[in-house]
């Protein structure tokens, strides 16, 4: 046993409202994502369109709010047009970005109908690599213009007769990476983007436009990059993107576990960059921080083994691509993550878990007709998603750290908390790998508690994971006892997440 842990939570001392838009996820065309997870005509339970009930079911479940597509990489070669008109017309392409054959089979209609049944808010992508400010527009007209000309009654000629009315528009993905299609320089960008979103903004002034920041925190370009694509697109922007993945060094799990430090440091220098950037051009506005991809991901294994197979090989549908297992420890850093993505909602406008299926996802099937299964990471998604609203409220907590090789001494409990009116939620992960903590969690007269944890399941140990033939990573009831002095008590196992509501009562 650890150094106990006290934590206060003042519910007066409430910040930034919690952004719906925080819980968003991916779909990009890649690997087995759309088709073969979402989409698969020859399933048991897919609908006349070919998309899975059973995985649409979990998708609901999981509480996802937006979604970005279509990508991501793929997005950087795409035709859109390709994807729009009859099925049997439709062309088949070679994608570079991920070596695969792309069918067209599922586009912006499809995606949209699956979107509006899943309750999700497209987030559409536009092709800035090998397109431009032209077809941007296009799109635009074409999704969002009601009718009497040649693209919206393209549109209602294809089958939809209202516009799909999209409101969030990312200007091109990851456009510093040379390994993007189409990669820029920051001014090359910066310039198109500016133009590509004042012509959008002509054509629907109510749009929403994410410029694409540093592909990651270790781009040597970051910074830089940022002023520069800032300084081009003030007042024509609302977000700039921040793209961050984390992988566990089984050297130090440690610094693994306190991936939310980084990410919130991350954040920061964003912060201070568009601050910087916007106290010289004051038609700036605000512009908030559109985390639009984050996740874990073993980027090594891809890099060294996966990715030579893949880039050398022929040229498959659908074939898998990253569908990484993920472990008990996995699921503890993506609740520990979502804590700092709420903790800096003040910042933070929006956020999506990248990807929804097979893709380094939460969400699994299994190939030839097989189940749709949850991962390990996909309950303190689900399960933050449901709780937090309302107002951020940053406990004060007294307890033990650890120490990080990256990031130096961190506190041992991650945690954040919600208020939404009489309702509260408390987040916190055990980041101990070692040692269970005792708990002291004062939230003032409350009733009503209930908790669950995600922790090491009976018999496992924190490579634990979920498959389609069991699920033994998933939430547990935590025993809470509410002291006559109306001092919440329990202990928190190592390595654990869990979320805590109660209703207030004064």
């Amino acid at each position: 046993m650890t150094s106990p842990t006290r934590i206060v939570v003042d519910r007066a001392a409430v910040g930034a409202d919690v952004p719906r838009r925080l819980f968003g996820s991916f779909v990009e065309h890649m690997g087995r994502c759309v088709y073969d997870g979402i989409h698969s005509p020859g399933h048991s339970t897919a609908d006349a369109s070919g998309f899975r009930a059973d995985v649409l079911e979990l998708v609901r479940e999981l509480g996802a709010t937006v979604v970005r597509y279509p990508g991501g990489n793929f997005v950087s070669g795409y035709r859109w047009e390709d994807g729009v008109g009859p099925r049997d017309e439709r062309p088949v392409r070679l994608d570079a970005a991920w070596h695969s054959t792309e069918t067209n089979q599922v586009g912006l209609h499809e995606f949209a109908e699956w979107a509006d049944a899943a309750g999700l808010e497209v987030m559409e992508a536009v092709n800035l690599g090998t397109r431009g400010v032209a077809e941007a527009a296009d799109l635009l007209e074409y999704a969002n213009h009601p009718a009497g000309t040649a693209l919206s009654d393209r549109r209602r000629a294809n089958g939809r007769d209202e516009p799909f009315g999209v409101r969030l528009w990312c200007l091109g993905n990851e456009m510093d990476g040379p390994w993007q299609i189409g990669h820029k320089t920051a001014d090359e960008y910066g310039r198109l983007a500016a133009e590509t979103a004042r012509m959008m903004r002509f054509i629907d002034p109510g749009v929403e436009l994410v410029a694409a920041g540093s592909s990651n925190h270790e781009m040597p370009t970051f910074g830089e990059w940022e002023r520069t694509v800032l300084r081009h697109t003030a007042g024509l922007i609302d977000h700039i993107s921040v793209h961050a993945y984390y992988e566990e060094d089984p050297a130090d799990p440690a610094s693994f576990l306190a991936s939310g430090t980084a990410l919130d440091r991350y954040i920061s220098d964003v912060v201070d960059i568009i601050d910087e950037v916007g106290a010289t051009t004051p038609d700036g506005g605000t512009i908030g921080i559109s985390v639009d991809e984050w996740n874990v991901w073993n980027q090594t294994r891809w890099n060294e083994v996966d990715k030579p197979r893949v880039f050398t090989g022929d040229w498959p549908i659908a074939p898998r691509l990253i569908e990484d297992d993920y472990t008990v420890t996995d699921a503890v850093v993506v609740g520990s993550l979502l804590i700092t993505l709420i903790r800096r909602s003040d910042r933070v406008s929006m956020a999506n878990l990248a990807q929804l299926v097979n893709v380094i996802a939460p969400i699994r099937t299994e190939p030839g007709g097989g189940a749709a299964w949850r991962q390990s990471t996909f309950h303190p998604f689900a399960l933050t998603a449901k709780a937090a609203s309302g107002r951020v409220v940053l406990p004060r907590v007294e307890g033990a750290t650890i120490d990080t090789a990256r990031h130096g001494a961190v506190d041992a409990v991650d945690t954040v908390a919600t208020v939404d009116a009489d309702a509260v939620s408390v987040f916190l992960a055990h980041r101990d790998l070692h040692a269970p903590t005792e708990v002291e969690l004062d939230l003032g007269p409350v009733e009503g508690v209930e908790a669950v944890v995600v922790t090491i399941p009976d018999g496992g140990d924190r490579h634990t994971t979920n498959s389609a033939d069991a699920e033994p990573v998933a939430p547990a009831p935590l025993t809470v006892e509410v002291g006559a002095d109306g001092i919440l008590r329990f202990t928190l196992p190592a390595l654990a997440w869990v979320r805590l509501t109660a209703r207030l009562t004064d």
